[in-house]
């Protein structure tokens, strides 16, 4: 039973939160997640099945985890993972791997992705703040991500990318 329902993981189940370039519509959805549980369905570290789930929410995020309680993932088995997100990303028009990307909620609950110095030169004009809502795509295990995937930046890493004391009203 190598592939089980996201929920079903416990909170000490490896992660990995991947974020799309740019949200993903009702094609490219379906269009990712077939060859992500394609690659879910059959993942192995040193011949041993991994049980796995996944999660696609908020349009742009790609939660991937690992119960390593029978098996861990080994490096090759997480290169793997990579090479199938690589692979997919041309067919789906944006890029799902390379990081550097931070995520943000707007006033208007849109979700945006900028890089850290946009993201930087955004608070020093006061368009956001320690109050913004981010995404911290950095969590490493399903209770993190349970417990605080969204989060004021001044609550996450993020919140080092501010030059100044600027708030937003």
């Amino acid at each position: 039973m190598p592939l089980v329902p996201f929920e079903a993981l416990p909170d000490d189940a490896r992660l990995w939160i991947f974020g799309a370039r740019t949200p993903l519509d009702e094609v490219d959805t379906p269009r990712l997640l077939t060859a992500v549980d394609r690659f879910l369905a059959g993942w192995k570290a040193h011949g041993a099945p991994l049980t796995t789930g996944r999660e696609f929410t908020r349009e742009f995020f790609l939660a991937v985890a690992v119960d390593e309680r029978a098996s861990d993932a080994s490096g090759c088995s997480i290169d793997g993972l990579f090479r199938v997100l690589q692979e997919i990303e041309a067919g789906i028009g944006t890029s799902m791997v390379g990081g550097g990307l931070v995520f943000f909620r707007d006033s208007a609950g849109f979700v945006h992705s900028c890089t850290r110095a946009e993201f930087t030169h955004m608070g020093a004009m006061g368009e956001v703040d320690a109050a913004t809502p981010v995404f911290d795509t950095t969590l490493t295990t399903v209770g993190e991500y349970r417990a605080g995937f969204e989060r004021p930046a001044g609550e996450s890493w993020q919140g080092q990318l501010f030059t100044g004391g600027h708030t937003r009203k």
